[in-house]
């Protein structure tokens, strides 16, 4: 790639940066010892600013950076629909799932699921989100960012995946959810910036340096097809993002699931000062998600451009002959950017690359120990450990997890498009979840011994869906969503003969109430997803 002194300063500025900054905010204070909510809750202490930057930062990694890139190279912007729509699905998580999630006082969301039907579901779902998160999640985002090392700098696979698991370690493993929040801060700020840096440097490279704007303008002349967010049957891309389907079906499966039901996301939200600090932290976030897209889908559709065009492939010499995205490689679309821009400027790029590998992967430990520790270890292995035995074993927990996470890693080589394929194998399980969870909160007659069917059954019901040949895994989580909350619906009935569940949550409407920050914010947001979608329909 052709890394600069002033580039390599930069980078290992931001390293050293990051994990001085997790260190400091890891020291005990003097004379108090860490507990258990300091370190899978952050003390209960975080503010609306850090809430809101924290999920992004979480949120955003590899997958997006790489993955979403590629599905950008590959299918054009409608891959940006998670997140446009990702953007609604957090107002409607902050108005009404966090107030009764934060009222039952929780640390892990399997614990409320205890709360509401039993200890045998809440293991059994604890089991599914440990499982995913360490072969699905973790492993996923390290396979792309150790990609990114190895397309980019030419560093072996092996050694970039153990490299990145070590950074994410080094302060995350010993600071917890406190550590890991307060670096999302500085994280943001490098993946934001350095995103649209390299958005801009790359249209201008297009443009061979008339601007920006030029570079735009060319992009939507050169792959006009890119650009339109319902795709048409005739589509080859059709099969990931059926029309009109992705607006009205199963794509709110995956949404709803992922920011309300998710851990390592909605584990922010729980560790705020208040349930207004975590409503206001939801909208920040919110209001993030939709320039994402403009960080992460439109370079993509920019290297398309770029390869397929012979001018600009004879103009870019050998720089640009080297790691050459194309179909069946698409992933390849992002970390091929980065090596032709400018000197002085990949530093920053390569650092806000790795701002979002590395605080994912810190989000992913910090949960997956959280929900072993809190819902397995404390619950089946020890009932009376002490704080200092809660937090030991976070720890332990985390490490192991790497562990196998870097084992499977290098085994996801020779996949394209990995966003997609992450999003289709978190399906099987997450539409269940969603049943399980959503007639838990708003249907007082669902009985744990449906709950356990329902969620048991789903994974079949999936499974038996991706054998029926012509239906988009999209549509097949959201007829896997309906068939599961069916079940769940009649099984109820015929065991709790139509009357309210013991355990049902008696809603207050008086509990959704919001700011009219909040209500402003939602406002303002509703309006900026309805006109992108009308631009580029």
């Amino acid at each position: 790639m052709g890394f600069s002194t002033i580039d390599i300063i930069v980078f290992v500025s931001y390293c050293l940066l990051i994990v001085g900054i997790g260190l400091y905010v890891s020291k005990d204070k003097k004379g108090h010892q860490k507990n258990a909510e300091d370190y899978f809750l952050a003390g209960k202490t975080l503010p609306w600013w850090a809430i809101g930057t924290s999920l992004i930062a979480a949120n955003i990694s590899a997958e997006q950076f790489i993955g979403m890139a590629g599905s950008g190279f590959a299918l054009g912007l409608a891959i940006a629909s998670y997140e446009w729509m990702a953007a609604i699905t957090l107002l409607i998580v902050g108005k009404y799932f966090l107030p009764i999630f934060i009222k039952k006082d929780l640390y892990t969301i399997p614990e409320f699921i205890e709360k509401r039907f039993s200890t045998n579901l809440k293991t059994i779902l604890a089991i599914f989100w440990i499982a995913l998160y360490i072969f699905v999640n973790l492993s996923s985002v390290l396979y792309l960012g150790a990609l990114a090392f190895e397309t980019i700098m030419g560093v072996p696979m092996i050694y970039a995946v153990f490299g990145l698991a070590l950074f994410a370690a080094i302060y995350s493993l010993y600071g917890g959810l406190s550590a890991v929040a307060w670096t999302d801060v500085i994280q943001v700020i490098f993946l934001v910036l350095g995103g649209l840096i390299t958005t801009y440097l790359a249209l201008d490279i297009l443009s061979d340096g008339a601007g920006f704007l030029v570079g735009l303008n060319l992009v939507l002349e050169g792959a006009p097809e890119k650009f339109h967010m319902i795709l048409d049957q005739s589509n080859s891309q059709y099969k990931n993002l059926p029309g009109i389907w992705v607006l009205i079906g199963g794509l709110w499966v995956a949404n709803i699931y992922y920011w309300g039901f998710n851990q390592y996301i909605i584990q922010r939200a729980l560790a705020a000062k208040s349930l207004g600090e975590a409503q206001n932290g939801i909208a920040l976030a919110a209001f993030l998600k939709i320039i994402i897209p403009f960080i992460v889908v439109l370079p993509g559709i920019a290297a398309y451009v770029m390869v397929n065009d012979p001018d600009i492939m004879a103009r870019l010499g050998e720089s640009g002959q080297l790691n050459l995205p194309d179909v069946g490689s698409s992933d390849k679309a992002y970390p091929w950017l980065l090596q032709l821009l400018p000197t002085g400027l990949k530093g920053i790029a390569f650092a806000s690359l790795t701002a979002a590998i590395v605080s994912s992967l810190a989000s992913m430990l910090n949960s997956t120990s959280t929900i072993f520790t809190m819902d397995i270890y404390k619950q089946y292995m020890n009932r009376n450990a002490s704080d200092s035995q809660l937090v030991q074993t976070g720890r332990l927990v985390a490490g192991i997890a790497l562990i196998f996470a870097c084992i499977m890693a290098p085994l996801l080589g020779n996949i394209d498009q990995a966003f997609q394929f992450i999003q289709e194998y978190t399906g099987i399980v997450s539409p269940g979840i969603l049943g399980v969870f959503l007639l838990g909160l708003f249907w007082k007659k669902t009985t744990n011994r449906a709950a356990i069917w329902g969620a048991i059954l789903s994974i079949p019901i999936a499974i038996g869906l991706k054998f029926i040949p012509g239906v988009p895994f999209i549509n097949q989580m959201g007829l896997t969503a309906i068939g599961t909350m069916i079940l769940i619906i009649l099984i109820s009935y015929q065991k709790g003969k139509g009357e309210d569940d013991p355990k049902g949550i008696q809603l207050d409407m008086r509990l959704f109430s919001t700011s009219p920050l909040f209500n402003i914010s939602a406002f303002i947001i509703c309006i900026l997803t309805s006109v992108l979608y009308a631009i580029f329909w």
